[in-house]
């Protein structure tokens, strides 16, 4: 039976229609950037509870999540209405091998995201480890509209923190918005966009790509990838690429 600790809703905020961001108060146990923890509430009599990438960066006093509401969904439309002070079931350990420390020696390491697989990268892009051990960081960050394009203060700190090891390529892929790709990640790729944004190559050579997200975007990179000489990173076989499917 699964344990959980108590916390409390501190801020609800809602980026747009369907995007929203929950920070609370929690004992959660020190866990490593890109890790997820999971998340329950008492739906209807029944416990329903699903996994989510933390946001925040180890060490901070607030957890965070953010997540989108699936209509259809028994959890997110509750997660969405919750209001400071409302009591949340958190697992007691965070989980997960989207880290640092699984990912091998590389020059670049490219961070590819869709929608709320944004998440655990801005963990990760919070610490110190990612900006001692690579040259070069792209951030790479897809949704649909400008709207959706979320947690852009951060990622402007980020880029003003890190301004010559950091780079940012939006894509939204329904909109054109001036500085984004208005393409997918895969078609972005295959036609050489990102590359020519970044001014250097996803090789086999000296590149480690992380991916979060939608799960087509994964498959379909991932394949893209493997015609570059590339493949799955394993603890018993070095690779070049770590994932994260949200679904």
């Amino acid at each position: 039976m699964a344990k959980w600790l108590q916390g409390e809703i501190v801020e609800n905020y809602q980026w747009s229609e369907r995007l929203f961001s929950l920070r609370l108060k929690a004992p959660l146990e020190t866990f490593k950037a890109g890790q997820f923890v999971r998340v329950a509430l008492d739906v209807e009599g029944e416990e329903v509870a699903r996994p989510y990438s933390l946001v925040n960066a180890p060490g901070e006093e607030l957890l965070e999540i953010y997540f989108n509401i699936v209509p259809e969904g028994p959890l997110t439309p509750q997660l969405a209405k919750m209001k400071p002070g409302d009591a949340i079931k958190i697992g007691e350990r965070a989980s997960g091998f989207l880290i640092i420390d699984e990912v091998p020696e590389a020059r670049h390491l490219w961070m590819l995201a869709t929608g709320t697989g944004i998440g655990p990268f801005l963990s990760i892009l919070r610490t110190e480890d990612v900006w001692q051990r690579f040259e070069k960081v792209v951030l790479g960050y897809s949704v649909r509209s400008e709207e959706e394009l979320s947690y852009r203060e951060l990622i402007e700190q980020l880029l003003q923190q890190h301004i010559d090891q950091l780079s940012f390529v939006p894509f939204i892929t329904r909109e054109k918005v001036e500085g984004s790709i208005n393409a997918r990640i895969t078609s972005a790729i295959e036609q050489g966009d990102v590359e020519a944004r970044t001014g250097f190559k996803i090789c086999a050579e000296d590149s480690h790509v992380m991916m979060c997200g939608n799960s087509a975007m994964i498959m379909q990179v991932t394949e893209l990838l493997k015609q570059r000489g590339m493949r799955k990173h394993l603890r018993r076989e070095r690779g070049h690429i770590t994932m994260e499917k949200y679904h």
